[in-house]
């Protein structure tokens, strides 16, 4: 039986079990490890349950840029794939993936669709990229030939691809960011494209939340709802570095964890854990990763843990939609926001053709939040743009950010740089 319907009792024993092989391993594997357990004079062995990992440090992102190789725990023949992350730190941090973790993360990923529903006979359509060393496309691609459903590898942007291979097709369902599903519409609609009566009945969104912290759409899950009501929408929430996927089952209540593959603290300001449903930090530990394992690893994210029985049967515990990025909190006049609040306002406004959320520190030492947007053609006059959007902030986050106008191709080059795997909407010059 698949652990997540067992009891919760069940399910921590057999985390448990899991965490002290994954210790053991670090212990006689890792450089990095090895050297953490010696300097803080900790004996492995007396890590034998998830309360025992508050004996331990946290491993941050800054170790992973500094001591990358230590955390390598194979030799490098037995790594057959090279992966990185997205540069947040500047350089991209690199991870080795054995024959066993692309084994691993083909099993997440058809957790992860099953979780949504999909099923053998399904057609995804994937509007991600699979190569420039992005783990993400492979991994879905590989999940969906697990699950033995069928894969459009298809690629992002471009809409009229991406229509043209919808109409040739049939895909069921459609993986990709949901900012950029409203393009998808959008070109549909000036196209005479009958998208309401077309073969998808799934989107699943990656990278962009698309409900609030009550388990509601948001206001870019509420618009693409309003315009294609007849699809089905799931979010769902991962990273390179815990190489696992928390996926939204059909009663869209936060993101299911699966137990046999990653333990997930919640952690304050304070760095102790916080009561079950309060956000904090999400933390992670790795389990059954053999390349590069993570113990303790502080993502960044800000999210609370909801323990509650799921009436889909799971008795796994969920994480809520992520508030946002721990780093990237904006105090602006005296409202703490964080910037998916942000986005959240300008992918709602149908004026904004596209935009970038600049922070910056002011003259007077506090956070100043310029947002940079070009309007749609002839949809509103720009002084008007600026009045209205101003008031849309206000009514959904109390403060209103300074507002520029500039043209489309300034902002678009902003969003999309070289290399770039994912779209920038946010910079933080602080």
């Amino acid at each position: 039986m698949d652990i997540e319907f067992e009891s919760i009792e069940h399910i921590r024993n057999f985390q448990e079990e899991k965490l002290r092989t994954q210790i053991a391993y670090l212990a006689e594997h890792s450089p990095f490890y090895q050297r953490m357990f010696e300097r803080n004079h900790i004996s492995p062995d007396t890590i034998r349950t998830i309360d025992d990992l508050r004996k331990l440090p946290f491993t941050e992102k800054a170790d992973l840029q500094k001591y990358n190789k230590d955390f390598l725990c194979v030799p490098k023949e037995d790594i057959i794939d090279y992966i990185t992350t997205s540069g947040t730190l500047g350089d991209p941090v690199v991870f080795g993936c054995t024959e066993s973790d692309l084994e691993r993360l083909a099993y997440n990923e058809h957790k992860s669709f099953a979780c949504a529903g999909l099923k053998k006979g399904d057609i995804l359509q994937l509007m991600t990229t699979i190569d420039k060393r992005f783990m993400a496309g492979l991994a879905y691609w590989m999940g969906i030939r697990r699950m033995g459903a069928s894969i459009i590898r298809v690629g992002n942007g471009i809409p009229e691809l991406q229509w043209d291979t919808i109409q040739r097709l049939h895909p069921t369902a459609i993986m990709c960011v949901p900012s950029f599903i409203l393009r998808l519409i959008e070109y549909a609609e000036q196209n005479n494209i009958d998208y309401r009566h077309s073969s998808i009945r799934k989107i699943i969104g990656i990278g962009e939340g698309l409900r609030d912290q009550n388990f509601r759409l948001n206001l870019l899950g509420q618009r693409i709802h309003d315009k294609w009501p007849e699809v089905e929408l799931y979010a769902t929430y991962s990273s390179t570095e815990m190489s696992a996927t928390f996926s939204e089952c059909e009663h869209a209540c936060g993101g299911h964890v699966h137990p046999e593959l990653i333990i997930v603290e919640i952690i304050g300001e304070d760095d102790q854990p916080v009561p079950d449903g309060q956000i904090g930090e999400v933390v992670i530990t790795t389990l059954g990763v053999q390349g590069m394992p993570l113990l303790r690893f502080k993502t960044g994210d800000m999210a609370a843990k909801v323990v509650a029985p799921c009436a889909c049967g799971r008795n796994s515990y969920r994480l809520t939609p992520l508030v946002g990025r721990k780093h990237n909190m904006i105090k602006l006049k005296g409202t703490t926001i964080y910037p998916p609040a942000i986005n959240d306002v300008l992918d709602n406004t149908s004026f904004v053709a596209n935009y970038v959320v600049v922070v910056r520190p002011s003259d007077a030492g506090t956070d100043e939040v310029v947002v940079r947007i070009s309007i749609r053609d002839n949809a509103i006059l720009p002084d008007e743009a600026v009045k209205q959007l101003k008031d849309h902030f206000r009514s959904r986050l109390r403060v209103a950010p300074i507002v520029e106008i500039l043209p489309f191709d300034v902002i678009q080059r902003i969003n999309f740089p070289a290399q770039s795997r994912k779209p920038v909407k946010f910079i933080d010059e602080r």
